[in-house]
C-alpha cells in the first residue's frame, strides 16, 4: 500500500489532472479526471522505487502528511 503524500491538481496549460509525489524527486503522471490521475501516480511510484532498487539508490521512507509553511 502507498503511503506517500500525493499531491492532485489542475493544470490548465496541460488541460489535465497532475499528481504528484513531492517525497519522490520526479515522480509524477498525469490524467484526465482525477482517478486517472490518481491511478497513474500509483503505477508511477510503483515503478519510481523499482528503478531505485535497480539503480542501488535510497528510497525515501514516507513521512505521511506533509506541512509546508
Amino acid at each position: 500500500m502507498n503511503r506517500y503524500e500525493i499531491i492532485i491538481y489542475w493544470s490548465e496549460e496541460d488541460k489535465a489532472f497532475i499528481a504528484e509525489v513531492p517525497e519522490l524527486p520526479g515522480c509524477i503522471a498525469d490524467g484526465v479526471n482525477y482517478q486517472e490521475a490518481l491511478n497513474n501516480i500509483e503505477i508511477i511510484i510503483k515503478e519510481w522505487i523499482e528503478t531505485a532498487r535497480e539503480l542501488g539508490r535510497a528510497i525515501p521512507k514516507p513521512k505521511g502528511r506533509l506541512i509546508f509553511a
